[in-house]
């Protein structure tokens, strides 16, 4: 993740003869950190996580520290958050008897270490903490996990969520947004149409998927490179990551620690692999195709093509990068990664 202030050259426009940034419509980037610490303040503080069940009463205080970085590039409407930040939040429990006398009240805290776009569709590390580790209080920590770790999840997500909508940057991109839609270029016709614009929208959406297709060349042969690909060991070490698969049709699979999970539809040994897979950050119900063809026109060569059908053009945060991300984990994920862990490089 590139750091703020610094960008990623890659995303730059470069090919404007006047060298400018229009608005910043090609490229602007936010700084979000004090932003952060604000909406994580409203969504995490004062929260009730029991009031008298067990004769337990536990609630949040207050964000006692956000620290690390957070920000959004905007490059031609498109939302690029990044963000790692470790957070601080202290809380206070009651433990009292039947009759309702306090027989114990403790101070701890929360931690969570690592909030990062990279893990963004997964729950993150909470750590919780209390002073008095005595029986009672431990039953006080114990309950402020067991109940308070999803609300603290579901309040992440809200700022995930948040961020992948351009966080403070939001409302500056819908306004140019708006502009770049009403203002026709130089010398060009203005189109009357009949439809609104929500019905517009809308027939966008409905056709909104993409088709990506892969030809890469290894020194090997095809039934290695087919068993590589199907083998959940061998996905861990050269992904570094967790994965599950199936060898058998119709079995399951789930790789990159979840992130990607699927179906096999059709097996043929060194020859053919076909199967469905999704996406954690895809809308609901979108499932793609995927299609791998083995060739070895002669041994020890093998040439596999990739063709990734029905790739939805934005995520379920209307990020817009879905395709090129999808293309880009392919090679550099997957087919480089192969070809680099197993010495198949020609």
């Amino acid at each position: 993740m590139a750091k703020y202030g610094e960008g990623d050259k890659r995303w730059i426009v470069e090919d404007r003869p006047d060298g400018a940034n229009v608005h910043n419509w090609h490229w602007a980037e936010t700084d979000c950190l004090e932003w952060s610490r604000n909406l994580l303040s409203q969504l995490l503080n004062n929260l009730t996580i029991l009031d008298g069940e067990g004769n337990l009463f536990i609630k949040t205080n207050k964000v006692e520290k956000v620290e690390g970085e957070a920000y959004v590039n905007v490059r031609k409407g498109k939302i690029i958050p990044g963000y790692e930040l470790n957070v601080v939040l202290s809380w206070q429990g009651e433990a009292k008897d039947s009759e309702g006398s306090s027989l114990l009240k403790v101070d701890g805290s929360v931690e969570i270490p690592y909030i990062s776009d990279e893990n963004a569709d997964e729950d993150p590390e909470i750590r919780v903490t209390v002073k008095d580790e005595g029986p009672v209080g431990k039953t006080l920590k114990d309950a402020m996990f067991t109940k308070g770790k999803p609300v603290v999840e579901d309040k992440i997500r809200v700022y995930v969520q948040s961020m992948a909508k351009g966080g403070p940057a939001k409302e500056e991109l819908e306004t140019k947004k708006v502009e770049k839609k009403g203002q026709p270029a130089a010398g060009a016709s203005v189109r009357k149409v009949s439809e609104s614009p929500v019905v517009q929208k809308k027939e966008v959406r409905k056709e909104g998927f993409k088709t990506i297709s892969l030809t890469e060349k290894f020194s090997c042969r095809a039934k290695d490179l087919f068993e590589i690909l199907m083998d959940e060991n061998r996905w861990k070490g050269f992904t570094q990551s967790n994965a599950r698969i199936s060898k058998e049709v119709g079995g399951e699979f789930s790789i990159f620690d979840g992130s990607v999970t699927g179906r096999n539809l059709e097996l043929l040994e060194g020859k053919l692999i076909v199967q469905q897979w999704r996406f954690g950050n895809w809308p609901d119900g979108i499932v793609s195709k995927v299609r791998l063809t083995f060739d070895e026109p002669e041994p020890g060569i093998t040439i596999v093509k990739v063709v990734h059908t029905d790739i939805p053009e934005e995520d379920r945060y209307g990020n817009e990068t879905v395709v090129e991300n999808t293309e880009r984990g392919w090679r550099d994920l997957i087919l480089n990664k192969i070809r680099a862990v197993f010495g198949f490089g020609i």
